[in-house]
């Protein structure tokens, strides 16, 4: 009989465990002794936090980053090929949502094995939770594009979206770039579009402002090195 794949959720950034973390995630952690994580050390430090009395030497990681090669991956599964359950950990939020981890989701659905999704916090949901914004129509559009022509094309294309189909984007970036993603969001986009930031999320930080375009361009936030979630919606006209 082969194992089960749990999704193990982990926290998005300092904060009590109590609040983002349901307890029964702890005593399926507790018991597993293979682990395919994002980063060992990260994980070595929740998992420890999560359950301080397990032994953290005998546990087996395997490394699923965006640089793992995909030949890697069937070779992480071979315990639940024998029999054992296995967790499945990202660096922050749920697995397999803008994670590497979906790939091993993705092989283990391939080969008939049982996949159980643990409930934690994912800032993509808790940002539209809390934008205010059409939650009934949404996209996540994942990262834009790097290079500048290319990105302001897709906010372009994103804010056309919004108007034409009345469904909210959703993107994000990595948190080095989000001052340069902010800055074509304000310069691209129509003054009445709405745009949700959302920072640093389930921290005594966080931040879920939903503003007009030209609001935000009144007092723009500082966002480097924070993980942010952007949210664009127009307003629908009657």
């Amino acid at each position: 009989m082969k194992g089960t794949l749990f999704l193990i959720p982990a926290p998005l950034g300092d904060c009590s465990l109590e609040m983002v973390v349901p307890a029964g995630v702890e005593s399926v952690v507790g018991r597993l002794d293979y682990f395919i994580v994002e980063n060992v050390r990260t994980a070595r430090r929740y998992i420890r936090k999560l359950v301080p009395d397990k032994p953290i030497d005998p546990i087996t990681f395997y490394t699923l980053n965006k640089h793992t090669p995909s030949r890697e991956i069937a070779g992480f599964l071979k315990p639940l090929e024998e029999g054992f359950d296995v967790g499945l950990v990202s660096e922050a939020g749920v697995p397999g949502i803008a994670d590497p981890g979906e790939e091993a989701v993705a092989e283990a659905q391939r080969r008939g094995i049982v996949v159980v999704p643990m409930v934690g916090p994912s800032s993509i949901i808790l940002a539209l939770m809390g934008s205010g914004l059409n939650a009934e129509n949404f996209a996540f559009n994942g990262y834009l594009p790097i290079k500048s022509g290319e990105r302001i094309r897709k906010i372009n294309a994103l804010e056309k979206k919004s108007r034409h189909e009345s469904q909210t984007q959703i993107f994000m970036e990595t948190p080095y770039r989000n001052g340069k993603l902010l800055a074509d969001i304000l310069n691209q986009c129509m003054d009445e579009t709405w745009l949700c930031i959302a920072s640093e999320i389930t921290t005594e930080r966080e931040i879920i402002r939903t503003r007009t375009i030209r609001q935000w361009k009144k007092q723009v936030p500082d966002l480097h090195k924070k993980p942010t979630i952007f949210i664009l919606s127009v307003p629908s006209k009657h």
